[in-house]
């Protein structure tokens, strides 16, 4: 079959193929590309900031844990293992964010901790270092919450008591055997702010519960 001649056809490519974009046309059509580009990236960095999970301050509180710790006697692994506890919680620093994940107050203010937030549906006899059950804060000068450490919770075993769970490497968990109010063994994760008395401590005399 002959390809049928359609001249108008004809005229369209020869003005395609004659057409050049001008130079100042190009240049103007990257520039509002790159804007573009820039645009959303401000954007995705408003987010992050705005569900809490990205500050200048909490990416060098992360930068400065190895450092703060290095000292301590705490192996690469259990460094690794607090990182990513940071990398887990972050986003917690932004008290509404963990009442929305299920986080309760319960009403425990202790000297030395602060306030404790607990979701009770994270004590389990299965340890993960992503998952505490508790969220400690103390308050800033201005009233606002911060976030402090975690506190991991595990219910006590009756058959074998005085065994403490396994949980982060290496042997300085500090496990608190606590008989009294909840039959948990709970530990204390200082990852949010330094404890001169050890990262697993329980108490950190640095913080003044106001």
């Amino acid at each position: 079959m002959k390809q049928i001649h359609n001249p108008v056809n004809n005229s369209r490519q020869k003005l395609s193929s004659s057409y050049k974009m001008p130079y100042g046309a190009t240049a103007l059509t990257l520039i509002f590309f790159i804007a573009f580009l820039f645009a959303g990236c401000m954007k995705q960095n408003q987010a992050d900031l705005a569900d809490g999970t990205k500050t200048i301050n909490e990416q060098k509180q992360s930068d400065d844990l190895s450092k703060a710790y290095a000292n301590t006697g705490l192996s690469s692994e259990t460094l690794l293992e607090l990182q990513q506890v940071k990398d887990a919680t972050g986003k917690y620093h932004r008290l509404d964010n963990a009442f929305k994940d299920g986080y309760l107050d319960i009403g425990l203010k202790l000297p030395n901790m602060g306030y404790h937030m607990l979701k009770s549906d994270l004590v389990s006899p299965t340890f993960d270092v992503k998952k505490p059950a508790i969220l400690v804060y103390n308050k800033k000068d201005n009233g606002e919450f911060e976030l402090v450490a975690v506190e991991y919770a595990v219910p006590i075993d009756w058959t074998n008591p005085h065994t403490p769970p396994v949980g982060f490497s290496g042997n300085q968990d500090d496990w608190d055997f606590n008989t009294l109010n909840t039959g948990w063994w709970t530990l204390h994760a200082w990852v949010w702010k330094f404890n001169p008395d050890g990262v697993f401590k329980p108490m950190n005399p640095d913080v003044v519960v106001k």
